[in-house]
C-alpha cells in the first residue's frame, strides 16, 4: 500500500519536472542552448579554422582603409564596405546604397561568385559586426543563400590563436548574377513606402539609434553638417542597436534568451521596418532580428538622412512609442497587432494617449520643411 503511494507521488512529480522543463525550453525559443533559430547566419572563430579548406569559402574584410591595421585572416579578401554607398551632393544625403546593379558588380570584381559561402568580418574596437551587417543586408537583398557575420571579426579570430597576414588575397573578377526571381527588393524600402503603411498594424518601425536621438534631444546631421530635424518616424519604437552586445567593449552577441527579452512585444509574424541615421546601425538591427528567425525584414536605408531631411515634408515625432505586448519572439505564434503603443511624453515620461493631438503633449513635431 505504501509502496503504490510511493510510486503515484514518484510519478507525479515526474510529470511536474516534466512540464517544468518544457516551459523552459519554450522561455528559450526550444532551441537546444537557447540557440539563435538562424545560426547559420553566425560564425565563430573556431566554425571558421574548421571551415578554412572548403572550396567555396571566401573570406572578406571588410574594414575601411582608414580602419584597416594589415592584419588579415589568411586567405581573406578586400572589399570595405562604404564601396556599396554613395553621398547624394543634391539632395544634401550621405551613406545611399548604391543599387542592385552596381552592388553586383562590386562582388564580381572582387571574385564573389552566387554560390560561395561567404563569411564577413571587421573588429571590435570600431565596428563589432555593424559593418559586416551592411554586406550581410546587400546580400540578403540579392538571395544569396550563403553568407555569415564573423562574431567580433578579426579580433575573435585572434583570441583563438588564429595566425593573421598582411596580404590580402587577390580573387580573379567573375560574373556575380542574382537571378531576377531571387532579388527581394521588399527588404529596401524608402520613405514613399513606409509613409502610406505606417498606420498599417502589420508593420513595426523599429528605430536602432540612441535614445536621444530618438527623444529628438540629440540631432543627427546631413552630409554638409547641417543639424536634420529633431525625433522619429511616428509609432515607431527604440531599441539602441548597442544593447545587442553583452558589453561595448567586448561586442559578443547576447544570448538568444536575452535578446527575446530585449524585444519583447516585437513580433516575428510581421513586418518590422528598422533604420538610423544612415544605415550601417539599421543594417546591424537587421542582422540580429534575422539571426533570431524574423523573416519579413526591411532595412529602410536612407533613414534619418532622408526622413529627417529638412527639404521633405515626413512627419516627425518626439514622444516614446513603448511596445505592450507581453510574447517574446520565437515562443509564440499568436500575432499581436492588437496590442497598442503606449506613448510617454519626451520631457514629463507621463503617459500619453496613442495618435494624441499634434500639440506638445503628445510630442508631435509638424511634418513642415
Amino acid at each position: 500500500m505504501k509502496n503504490g503511494k510511493r510510486i503515484r507521488y514518484a510519478a507525479i512529480a515526474a510529470t511536474l519536472l516534466i512540464g517544468i522543463y518544457w516551459s523552459a525550453s519554450s522561455a528559450t525559443g526550444g532551441a537546444a542552448g537557447g540557440d539563435y533559430p538562424n545560426a547559420g547566419f553566425l560564425a565563430t572563430a573556431q566554425w571558421l579554422k574548421s571551415h578554412m579548406d572548403d572550396a567555396s569559402l571566401v573570406i572578406v574584410d571588410v574594414r575601411m582603409d582608414k580602419y584597416f591595421d594589415e592584419k588579415l585572416i589568411p586567405g581573406a579578401i578586400r572589399m570595405p564596405w562604404q564601396q556599396f554607398q554613395y553621398d547624394d551632393l543634391a539632395g544634401n544625403m550621405g551613406g545611399l546604397f548604391v543599387g542592385i546593379v552596381r552592388a553586383q558588380q562590386l562582388l564580381g570584381e572582387h571574385g564573389i561568385a552566387r554560390n560561395d559561402t561567404i563569411v564577413l568580418y571587421d573588429s571590435v574596437k570600431r565596428d563589432g559586426g555593424a559593418t559586416s551587417s551592411y554586406i550581410f543586408w546587400v546580400l540578403d537583398l540579392l538571395g544569396h543563400k550563403n553568407m555569415k557575420v564573423l562574431e567580433r571579426g578579426i579580433d575573435s579570430w585572434i583570441d583563438a590563436g588564429g595566425e593573421t597576414v598582411s596580404t590580402p588575397r587577390k580573387a580573379a573578377e567573375v560574373l556575380y548574377q542574382a537571378p531576377s526571381g531571387e532579388i527581394n527588393l521588399r527588404k529596401w524600402v524608402k520613405a514613399d513606402y513606409i509613409m502610406p503603411r505606417l498606420g498599417d498594424p502589420y508593420y513595426q518601425v523599429l528605430d536602432v539609434r540612441s535614445r536621444a536621438e530618438y527623444m529628438g534631444e540629440k540631432p543627427n546631421t546631413a552630409l554638409d553638417g547641417t543639424a536634420l530635424k529633431l525625433g522619429h518616424v511616428p509609432t515607431a519604437t527604440n531599441s539602441d542597436y548597442t544593447l545587442n552586445w553583452t558589453t561595448p567593449d567586448i561586442k559578443a552577441l547576447k544570448p538568444y534568451a536575452v535578446l527575446q527579452e530585449r524585444y519583447r512585444g516585437l513580433d516575428p509574424g510581421r513586418a518590422v521596418i528598422l533604420y538610423c541615421h544612415s544605415a550601417r546601425r539599421g543594417s546591424f538591427g537587421y542582422f540580429v532580428l534575422r539571426l533570431m528567425g524574423f523573416e519579413d525584414v526591411m532595412l529602410y536605408e536612407p533613414s534619418w538622412m532622408e526622413w529627417g531631411n529638412k527639404h521633405y515634408f515626413y512627419p516627425v515625432e518626439t514622444a516614446e512609442n513603448v511596445l505592450t505586448g507581453d510574447a517574446l519572439p520565437g515562443t509564440s505564434s499568436t500575432p499581436t497587432a492588437l496590442n497598442r503603443l503606449g506613448k510617454t511624453n519626451r520631457k514629463s515620461g507621463a503617459a500619453a494617449e496613442p495618435g494624441g493631438d499634434r500639440g506638445s503633449k503628445s510630442g508631435y513635431v509638424s511634418c513642415g520643411g
